[in-house]
Order: C-alpha cells, then structure tokens, then sequence
C-alpha cells in the first residue's frame, strides 16, 4: 500500500513496505522517546519484522513511522508513533495516522488499542477514546525497562 501526496506544497510519501523503513532513523527516534528510552536497535528489528510498519518519506528520508500489532481479524494495538521533530505541526500525523487505520488488514477488527501520555485529539479524530471499563484492563508495566538492561 502506498500514497504520494502533497502538504504546503511538498511532496511526501507513505508506505506500508517494511523494504523502504530506514531503522537507523526510527532506533534514533524511539530510543529517546518517553515510551522506549534506551531501547537496542536489535529489539527494533525484531519489532519491525513481527508487526506493521508505516514509514512516512520525504525525498526518500524517513521522517515519520507507525508499527500495529494484530491478529488481523480481532485486535490490534498501535505504537511508536512519531514524525521527525522538524516536521511536526504540519498535519503529518494525521495523515500518516489516516493512512494506517484505511489498511485492509486492520479493518473489521473489534478492538484498536494505543496507549499515548499527548496525542489524544490526534487520535480522537479517527475513534479512539479513553477504555469504556478500565478496572476490565490489566498490564504488566515495566518502565525504564530498556535502560535498566543497559
């Protein structure tokens, strides 16, 4: 699945071909990230080849990544969500956020779940909202976890 299109002028592009994604970018990203500070690239890799993966390009650059976990039929939970800092503020997010949740694995799917500290109306615009009965939902929450391993 694939999508060009132009933002202020600009053209960028999406795609869900897991040959395109630059880990180098995305390891830079998320390993400062709130949510996976000090991850390995290693631990990248292997969450890239058991998920999907969106790369959002410009000029062929990686400026942008989503990753969903599913059974494709039931649930998926998306994560790793990000835009360069030098790009965000410009609808990008949005865009990439339409591009994912139109792909034709993850539709009919009875529960989508994210978990985000900031983006709320980014993902109130596509249906999210806060967990109907929380006290249903459990987790095993490590974090820091990445920096501990050293």
């Amino acid at each position: 699945m694939e999508k060009h299109f132009t933002n202020d002028g600009v053209e960028y592009f999406l795609s869900d071909d897991k040959s395109k994604l630059q880990p180098d970018v995305i390891h830079s990203y998320l390993s400062k990230s709130y949510w996976s500070e000090g991850i390995p690239k290693k631990l990248i890799n292997t969450a890239i080849d058991n998920s999907l993966c969106f790369g959002l390009y410009l000029n062929k650059c990686q400026i942008g990544f989503a990753r969903v976990t599913t059974d494709k039929c039931s649930f998926a939970y998306l994560a790793d969500v990000f835009i360069l800092p030098e790009f965000s503020q410009r609808g990008l997010g949005t865009t990439l956020i339409d591009f994912v949740m139109k792909h034709q694995d993850l539709q009919g799917l009875r529960r989508f779940m994210l978990c985000t500290r900031d983006a709320h109306n980014l993902y109130k615009k596509f249906g999210f909202s806060s967990v109907d009965n929380p006290e249903t939902m459990m987790q095993i929450a490590r974090p820091g976890i990445y920096l501990e391993q050293g």
